[in-house]
């Protein structure tokens, strides 16, 4: 439901990080880790469903902005999920 501006204490433009910022060079990640490391959480760190289901929420438009910046490595199985890094 929706709230009135007036009832938020604070207001901030939405900003977002550049991914060589977030993700290292060297390095391939699962869009789930991703999801984690834009939050400021390990890649590793334990998470219940719903939590990474709402940072991937936030993960999937980032990683379609920056799309150029990208590179993908197909899975190991069709079980599993690709992986993704830094094209530069």
């Amino acid at each position: 439901m929706p709230i009135e501006k007036a009832a938020a204490e604070t207001l901030r433009p939405l900003a977002f990080r550049e991914p060589s910022e977030v993700l290292d060079a060297d390095k391939l990640y699962t869009v789930y880790e991703i999801a984690r490391l834009l939050q400021g959480l390990d890649h590793d760190a334990e998470l219940d469903v719903e939590t990474e289901n709402v940072l991937l929420d936030w993960a999937i438009p980032w990683m379609i902005k920056y799309a150029d910046e990208f590179v993908f490595a197909d899975p190991e199985s069709d079980a599993e999920p690709g992986y993704y890094g830094l094209a530069e």
